[in-house]
């Protein structure tokens, strides 16, 4: 064994955090303060959530890379999710570092996907700092906060060595840091000067050849495929002749046409990339995520990245409802397959399965919040859709049925406790832990499967008044906890094509919530409203009034309806059942049956639980 050398050039590091706590806020002061930005540059803010969905939401979705220079040496900077489901883009950002930055909030402590990340990094045997972040916030409890952090890593098994972190604190939307709670800061001179200290160049070994672990994917209209990843050992050059090794140890060759390495948020163009640099190659076809680039001489492949196994799937097919192409460019099933294998080359924790119907996908993926950012962007791309209910993978061992359970965190109002934990109860979730700080709020903590969560997020708001806060990640697999409801209500089915009208939803508003307004497009077998019985009703929601000499038309404009929310993809997911899909295109959201013809739906519902029933002439 060599001795090892290193890099002490370059610093490679992750910002872990959980969903605003400052994370984003704080890489655009380190650039700025750094010199990427001009004195009176006009620079967006939040310049890391380059995705629109990730401004809107206030949301990391894909792990992001930029570098500032500090005293000489390079500092790469990767932002990670800090939502578990996204936790195939957590994996492949740890891949590349030796240290990560803990951002927490000094009033909230640290969270539930917080946890997860952090188990993550302390897994890769990283350096961390800790920084407590908006210490200026009123409810600030900053020496409480660095207690339950002390917890949360014992709790995670972490050893001596992984406890022995530095800790600063912070005002990340001022641009200030510093080491005690007592001596002001002014800038971020102590954390960029923390950095350098505690979080180890990279270390390689000067007899390997080269090797890079490929650890992300692009595409560029230019170059076409890019593989992006951290070089581990030895130095490659512009037009070397490589190989990559497969996940079945084949080799295919590659020649480097171009080599890039970051340059703040930018790309910069390099001769040459040794170890320790994190770097975009160019000049490889068919390349996949854990592959290893190296020299044809000495093929040697580095251990592959392990990533969380997708628990949910949902089945993608062509929009074949009457409005198909109105509204989206893309509508054949193969753009749609095109688009569902691009994701797959992308995202790490995305899988496609083929079928023999070249009409149907089935995408496996880590939770139905994935699942639905994936929809999101291709709807926003375009693209027209239909997709059915999400459902969890089940496995099967020694003939026992297993499925993914999920460790649940629950912060609410004392006064919701008894709704909360009844629900839960309701969907097979068993209580572990509650603790209540004295403050008029209570963290609970339950296992729950994965099924269970389907759907229970927009009601979980309604019963807290908008004001509890869950989240969860994968515990394991666990035995069937068995059957439950999960909607009591029926649907309200249109029979016929035609346009809504203000006279027959409000006969209609008796019956249950509706979701369509007057002048909204309908089609046989779309759903218009939510049935307050268990059964379907099929209802003709375009019937006008019938008018005699006595009646005028313009009385329908006394008409006042309730008003009806956009229906949004997360609330779509979650209302459809098994026979129901939604159709998803640029302009609109719609719910529908599966078979949309009233008898045929008839003939396939005879002895089933749920009987349609026809809305009478009034």
């Amino acid at each position: 064994m060599h001795k090892l050398k290193h890099n002490d050039s370059i610093r490679n590091i992750a910002i872990i955090a959980h969903v605003d706590h400052g994370k984003t806020t704080l890489v655009d002061f380190i650039l700025r303060q750094a010199g990427v930005f001009r004195q009176n540059q006009d620079v967006d803010e939040r310049v890391m959530d380059n995705l629109d969905l990730e401004k809107e939401r206030g949301i990391t979705i894909a792990a992001k890379n930029c570098s500032v220079s500090w005293q000489g040496v390079r500092i790469n900077i990767l932002d990670t999710p800090g939502h578990a489901d996204f936790g195939g883009e957590v994996e492949r950002s740890l891949s590349m570092v030796d240290g990560a930055l803990l951002l927490v909030d000094a009033a909230e402590g640290p969270l539930p996907q917080t946890r997860f990340v952090l188990k993550k990094a302390l897994e890769s045997k990283l350096k961390m700092i800790v920084v407590i972040n908006k210490i200026d916030r009123k409810d600030a409890r900053p020496k409480e906060v660095l207690n339950e952090i002390y917890n949360l890593f014992i709790d995670l098994d972490a050893t001596e060595h992984d406890l022995d972190f530095p800790v600063l604190y912070a005002v990340g939307r001022d641009g200030i840091a510093q080491k005690t709670l007592e001596e002001p800061g002014k800038d971020l001179t102590i954390l960029f000067e923390t950095i350098l200290k505690t979080v180890p160049a990279p270390s390689y070994d000067p007899a390997e050849p080269f090797q890079m672990l490929v650890s992300d994917l692009d595409y560029s209209d230019y170059v076409g495929q890019l593989a992006v990843g951290r070089v581990f050992n030895g130095s490659a050059q512009c037009n070397d002749a490589l190989v990559c090794i497969k996940e079945d140890g084949q080799s295919a060759p590659l020649r480097v046409t171009r080599l890039q390495v970051y340059n703040g948020i930018s790309l910069e163009a390099v001769d040459a990339v040794r170890a320790g640099d994190i770097t975009i190659l160019a000049g490889i076809e068919n390349v996949a995520i854990g592959d290893t680039i190296c020299t044809k001489e000495v093929p040697k492949a580095l251990p592959r990245i392990n990533v969380d196994e997708p628990t949910v799937s949902m089945v993608f097919t062509a929009n074949t409802s009457p409005f198909a192409g109105r509204e989206g460019e893309f509508v054949q099933s193969r753009k749609i397959l095109e688009r569902l294998r691009k994701e797959t080359m992308l995202n790490v924790g995305i899988q496609l399965e083929e079928s023999a119907d070249t009409t149907l996908f089935t995408v496996k993926g880590r939770g139905e919040f994935q699942m639905e950012i994936l929809l999101e962007t291709m709807r926003r791309a375009g693209y027209e859709v239909s997709v059915g209910r999400p459902q969890v993978i089940l496995k099967k061992k020694d003939g026992v049925t297993l499925e993914p359970v999920e460790h649940l965190f629950v912060d609410c109002d004392e006064a919701h406790i008894g709704v909360v934990t009844d629900k839960i109860n309701q969907r097979k979730g068993q209580m572990l832990n509650m603790v209540n700080h004295g403050t008029g709020r209570v963290r609970m903590e339950f296992s729950i499967p994965t099924r269970s969560l389907i759907g229970y997020r927009g009601e979980f708001l309604t019963d807290t008044r908008g004001t509890g806060v869950m989240s969860s990640y994968l515990q394991g697999y666990e035995e069937y906890r068995g059957d439950f409801r999960s909607r009591l209500t029926g649907s309200i089915v249109a029979d016929r094509v035609g346009t809504a009208v203000p006279y027959a939803l409000a006969n209609l508003e008796r019956r249950g919530e509706l979701l369509v307004r007057p002048g909204d497009p309908i089609y046989e077998g779309m759903i218009v409203g939510e049935y307050s019985r268990e059964s379907d009703l099929n209802v003709n929601p375009a019937k006008g009034k019938k008018l005699t000499n006595m009646r005028s038309s313009t009385s329908d404009d006394t008409i006042v309806l309730k008003a009806v929310a956009p229906m949004t993809l997360g609330k779509a997911l979650a209302f459809i059942r098994d026979d129901e899909m939604v159709e998803v295109t640029p302009k609109s959201i719609r719910l529908r049956k599966k078979v949309l013809a009233a008898q045929e739906r008839k003939g396939l519902r005879r002895g089933g639980a749920v009987k349609d029933e026809d809305e009478q002439d009034e």
